[in-house]
C-alpha cells in the first residue's frame, strides 16, 4: 500500500509539471504566433516593422559615421547579427548597446585649432597668474602645429603641490586651443579595464574611461586631463598604470584597441596632460613616456597677484557682494598669506578670504550697508587669533 501510495504521489507530481510545462510552452507559442500575425497585418499595411527600422537607423549612422573600413566591416558584422536575432534576447540587447557605442563614437570629428599664438597668449594669462614656463611651452607646442599641421599630441605632465592650479591649467590650455576639455580622476583606480575597458562577454560591460571621454567630447582632439595619475594603484584586477603605457604613448595610441569595442582607435589627436603631486610612485616607464613640467609654490607677491586677479573677485559674486561693500588693503592680503595660511598653492588662502566675506555678507543681509573695510588691526575680528606666528631664528 505505502509503495502504491508513492507511485500515486510521484505520477501525480509528474502530470503537474507537465502540465505547467505544457502551459508555458502554450503561452510562448501563442506569443509567438500573434507577434507574427502583427508583423504580417504591419507588412500588408505597407508599415515597416521595429527590427527593419532599427537596422536601417543603425546601417545609416554606421554610413555617416565616417568609420575606418576596418572598424565599419565590424559594425556591419554585429548589424548582421542584430538583424537575425529575436529582438527580445539578452544577446541583441548586448549587441544593440555595442553598435550605438559605435555610432556614436567621434571617429572623423575633429575640432578646428585657434592658432593663433597671440590671442591663445592672452587666454592663458587671464586664466593665470605667472607659471610662465608653462605657458611658454603651450605657444611653443601652438608655433609648431602652425607650421607642422600634423603633429602629434604632446603628454605634459603638470608636477607640483596642492593648489597650485594644475588642474585649472588644462581647461585653460583647452580653451587657448579652441578645443574640448575632458577631465577624468584617476585617485584611486585599482582595475585595468576602467582604462581599456570590460570585455562583451561581461554582464554590464563598457568601454573604459578614456573612450568615455572621448565620446563626450564629441571630437576626436579634445584636451584630456588624467588628473592623480601619481594616486593609482594596483592590486588582482591589473595594474593601470600598465595600461596607460599605450594610451600615453604617441607612437602606439594611433591604435589603441578598448576591449569592448575590438577596434583600433586613433588617439594620436588628442592632447593628454597628466597632473601629479609627487612624480616618484609614477611607474618608471610611465615618467619616461611623459614631459615633466614642475609646477613649484607660489611667492607672497605671487599669492598677493593671485588673490588680486582671481581670487577676492571670484569671491565676491560668490557670496552676493560688490566692491563697495567689501574692501581690503593689501597690507592685510599679506597678513593672512603669512599668518593664517602656510601652503605652496593658494587654496586655503581663498578660504581664509571667504571666511572674511562671510562676515561681511551677513551684516549686508542684516541691513548694514555700508562699506566694510577691513585691515590689519580689523582682520582679527574676521578670521580670529592668528594660526601661526613668524618666528625668526
Amino acid at each position: 500500500t505505502d509503495q502504491l501510495a508513492k507511485a500515486i504521489d510521484v505520477m501525480s507530481m509528474q502530470q503537474k509539471l507537465q502540465a505547467e510545462a505544457k502551459g508555458e510552452i502554450d503561452k510562448t507559442q501563442r506569443e509567438y504566433f500573434l507577434r507574427e500575425q502583427l508583423k504580417a497585418i504591419q507588412k500588408e499595411l505597407g508599415e515597416l516593422d521595429e527590427r527593419a527600422e532599427e537596422a536601417a537607423e543603425f546601417r545609416k549612422r554606421i554610413q555617416e559615421s565616417g568609420m575606418t573600413e576596418k572598424v565599419l566591416k565590424e559594425a556591419e558584422k554585429q548589424l548582421k547579427r542584430l538583424e537575425k536575432m529575436h529582438p527580445d534576447t539578452a544577446e541583441a540587447a548586448t549587441v544593440r548597446t555595442y553598435l550605438e557605442w559605435m555610432v556614436e563614437i567621434p571617429w572623423n570629428q575633429t575640432s578646428e585649432d585657434n592658432l593663433d599664438i597671440k590671442a591663445a597668449q592672452k587666454v592663458l594669462n587671464e586664466d593665470h597668474y605667472d607659471l610662465e614656463k608653462v605657458k611658454e611651452r603651450i605657444l611653443e607646442y601652438l608655433a609648431v602645429r602652425k607650421l607642422k599641421k600634423k603633429l602629434k599630441g604632446p603628454i605634459l605632465c603638470f608636477a607640483g603641490p596642492p593648489g597650485v592650479g594644475k588642474t585649472s591649467l588644462g581647461k585653460s590650455i583647452a580653451r587657448s586651443l579652441g578645443r574640448e576639455f575632458v577631465r577624468i580622476s584617476l585617485g584611486g583606480v585599482r582595475d585595468e579595464a576602467e582604462i581599456r575597458g570590460h570585455r562583451r562577454t561581461y554582464v554590464g560591460a563598457l568601454p573604459g574611461r578614456i573612450l568615455q571621454g572621448i565620446k563626450q567630447a564629441g571630437t576626436n582632439n579634445p584636451v584630456f586631463m588624467l588628473d592623480e595619475v601619481d594616486k593609482v594603484g594596483m592590486d588582482f584586477r591589473g595594474d593601470p598604470s600598465a595600461a596607460l603605457l599605450e594610451v600615453l604613448d604617441p607612437e602606439q595610441n594611433n591604435a589603441f584597441t578598448d576591449h569592448y569595442l575590438g577596434v583600433p582607435f586613433d588617439l594620436s589627436n588628442v592632447m593628454f596632460i597628466t597632473t601629479a603631486n609627487l612624480t616618484d610612485p609614477i611607474l618608471s616607464a610611465l615618467r619616461d613616456r611623459m614631459e615633466i613640467i614642475e609646477i613649484p609654490g607660489y611667492t607672497e607677491e605671487e599669492k598677493l597677484g593671485i588673490a588680486r586677479r582671481f581670487l577676492i573677485p571670484r569671491q565676491l559674486e560668490e557670496h552676493g557682494i560688490t566692491e563697495k561693500h567689501f574692501k581690503i588693503t593689501d597690507s592685510t592680503v599679506q597678513r593672512i598669506i603669512t599668518h593664517y595660511t602656510r601652503e605652496a598653492g593658494v587654496r586655503n588662502l581663498e578660504r581664509e578670504i571667504a571666511n572674511a566675506m562671510r562676515k561681511v555678507a551677513k551684516q549686508v543681509a542684516e541691513g548694514k550697508n555700508k562699506a566694510h573695510t577691513i585691515t590689519t588691526t580689523s582682520l582679527q575680528k574676521y578670521l580670529g587669533v592668528p594660526k601661526l606666528s613668524l618666528i625668526h631664528i
